[in-house]
């Protein structure tokens, strides 16, 4: 098995530290807001590695993280009244029931910020008696990050370079402008804990470090995060940690690609965040599933306004398939089972090749393909194809539905035409109504845009997709 290290910048094999265990860390939500489709991705990515390095025979031990106190959830306690501990419970409660209704299984271990004080307090005081960090007069403590050489090794930026495109504190009892929170004092109204420094609460790197200590020691197999984690907080966490410990943190560190909404980077500042929920009220978890993974997880994601609907129309067709399947009073016999293993070791070549789910995903067409071509002639392999397809396909959380009624409702669900595209198609008649013309052809324009045709006549109008 192969594994892309974004420390080392190329594939490498897999080699635990030690014997079978693994040990996988990856970073979590910071609760501020509810889940968005780039929150769901991370979690998919990082609870397929789990399961396929088990899946290779590896005893894993998972864990996820929750941020639940950060300057974003103080910010939003402020705006909504309620108290940041309750605000970012409440939050994670939500997002638990999203993720369970995007059917992504929970961590091995669970960690909260919240719930690691001492935990980090322990780790802050242990770096200033290292002389790595150091107290201000106002109850800050900051990481020295002139005492960590190796700074910048997993980003390749060095120390000059680390101010550049990241937000640095404005503080003058700090030595160096770069220098980061390991721990901040309480301002008024904010939530904080009693330190040796006063009334705070932790840095966000700090957590991290800090909870990964807790959770497993000095050394894990995998940590992982979005790419845009890289710089600073995985830098951060590897200066923290190393300096501390003296060990090498992260044997294998991977990154997944970021969400670009048509073309641009997904960001609430732009407005064109996705949440997961109003995602799953259109659209299977399993369509949203396979429009995600068509791409290799270290890549960029763009999604278009065809990209969902299109990945449902395949998870749709893969279903009716199925259902045929079950229909056609065929059985499966061994030697049908034994050639459909193929199906099975093609799969595990996909994924030892870094978790390459878009060649796994692309080789479900020509599976589907020779199951129609069984289902024509009879012959009993179009079971058994379809029986190890479901038991393979299911380590990416595919084929777990009962297939009629997965057909049933989501067939249904196809014909239906959706409210924006039945709005820009009103606007158009109303247009035409008030005989303007260039108004019509430009909102005609935009339907077929939209995958719909549409045709007049003397009464009215009738939308057909494309």
């Amino acid at each position: 098995m192969k594994i892309y290290n974004s420390l080392t910048k190329r594939k490498e094999n897999f080699t635990p530290l030690s014997g079978n265990e693994v040990k996988m860390y990856a970073c979590g939500i910071t609760v501020s807001g509810d889940a968005h489709i780039g929150h769901g991705y991370q979690a998919l990515i990082y609870d397929i590695m789990r399961k396929y390095l088990k899946k290779a025979g590896y005893s894993v031990t998972y864990a996820r993280n929750y941020t639940d106190v950060d300057d974003k959830i103080i910010a939003k306690s402020h705006e909504t009244g309620i108290p940041a501990d309750e605000y970012a419970k409440m939050m994670i409660e939500n997002i638990n029931k999203i993720m369970t209704k995007f059917c992504v299984d929970d961590p091995d271990i669970w960690l909260k910020a919240t719930e690691n004080i001492q935990n980090i307090i322990d780790f802050v005081s242990a770096l200033i008696e290292k002389g790595h960090a150091y107290p201000t007069k106002n109850g800050d403590v900051y990481f020295d990050v002139s005492t960590f050489p190796a700074y910048g090794k997993l980003s390749n930026r060095n120390v000059e370079d680390a101010l550049d495109g990241v937000r640095v504190d404005n503080d003058d009892e700090k030595k160096n402008a770069y220098d980061f929170a390991l721990w901040k004092s309480a301002k008024a109204g904010e939530i904080y804990w009693e330190s040796p420094w006063g009334k705070g609460r932790p840095g966000w790197h700090i957590e991290c470090s800090a909870m990964n200590r807790a959770a497993f020691g000095d050394q894990i197999d995998i940590h992982g995060g979005g790419r845009d984690l890289i710089f600073p907080h995985h830098e951060n966490e590897i200066a923290q940690t190393e300096a501390l410990t003296g060990k090498e943190f992260v044997k294998y560190w991977t990154h997944n690609g970021l969400i670009k909404v048509n073309g641009q980077k997904m960001s609430k500042s732009l407005g064109n965040s996705l949440l997961l929920s109003d995602l799953l009220e259109r659209y299977s978890d399993e369509a949203i599933k396979f429009a995600l993974l068509q791409t290799n997880y270290r890549n960029d994601i763009n999604i278009t306004d065809d990209l969902f609907p299109s990945a449902e129309k395949h998870i749709l067709e893969f279903y009716t398939v199925l259902s045929a399947v079950e229909d056609s009073g065929l059985t499966a016999d061994e030697a049908g089972r034994y050639e459909a293993k193929r199906i099975d070791e093609e799969f595990n070549a996909c994924m030892d090749d870094d978790f390459n789910t878009a060649l796994a995903l692309s080789n479900l067409f020509a599976y589907f393909k020779e199951i129609k071509k069984f289902l024509s002639a009879g012959d009993n392999r179009a079971v058994a194809y379809a029986e190890q397809v479901k038991k393979t396909y299911a380590l990416l959380g595919f084929f777990q539905k009962d297939a009629k009624a997965f057909v049933a409702e989501r067939g249904e669900k196809g014909d239906e035409i959706p409210e924006e595209v039945k709005a820009v198609a009103e606007e158009r008649w109303q247009a035409r109504l008030a005989r303007d013309w260039a108004k019509s052809d430009e909102l005609r324009a935009k339907l077929a845009e939209m995958g719909y045709a549409v045709k007049d006549s003397k009464t009215g109008y009738e939308l057909t997709k494309n």
